[in-house]
């Protein structure tokens, strides 16, 4: 299945493209970012500037986004939760927040919608704040919120880590509110 995937002469740095490419896009989104928050001091003769470690929560949040979209691409697997074995929602979330928040967090959808976290309406969602989706009073479905209307999510078997609006005729009725883990 491999060869016919990537053709003959495929060797092992083109097993995985997509992955590739999309770890090549976040890493360059990273280098700009942090390239553009440097400063312009100067360090006295013989000293070397030291740049502080962001620990802001707008830091914070962009980490999480970063490591949400360079996931995209990235198959659904129902109880995956790593980049090499693919994701399910839950999974998703929760290897993100752990990976570039530090936070741990329960492992089912559900578990998550019943944390002690600020719930938030659809008007209140700022990046990386958690998107639960459901319907009858149950919470099924969960992404991160990128903004711009948009979160990232492992949808459904057969599928990938995708970008959606929230909008969107499936997501728009199922929408169940927000959650904010980072400060």
């Amino acid at each position: 299945m491999t060869s016919a995937r990537h053709g003959a002469g495929a060797g092992p740095a083109a097993t995985r493209p997509a992955t590739a490419i999309r770890s090549a896009c976040a890493a360059a989104a990273l280098l700009l970012l942090v390239g553009c928050a440097g400063t312009t001091e100067r360090a006295a003769p013989g000293r070397t500037p030291q740049r502080p470690v962001p620990t802001t929560a707008a830091q914070q949040a962009n980490d999480v986004l970063m490591r949400a979209i360079g996931l995209v691409g990235t198959p659904y697997r129902y109880g995956g939760n790593t980049p090499h074995g693919g994701f399910d929602c839950s999974g998703l979330v929760g290897f993100v927040f752990r990976d570039a928040a530090g936070l741990a967090l329960p492992r089912t959808t559900a578990e998550i919608a019943r944390m002690a976290t600020r719930r938030l309406d659809r008007d209140d969602l700022r990046a990386g704040d958690l998107v639960l989706f459901g319907h009858d009073g149950r919470v099924d479905h969960i992404g991160i919120y990128v903004g711009d209307q948009r979160f990232v999510h492992a949808p459904s078997t057969g599928g990938t880590v995708r970008l959606d609006p929230l909008d969107a005729p499936y997501w728009r009725p199922r929408f169940a509110g927000g959650r904010r883990l980072l400060p």
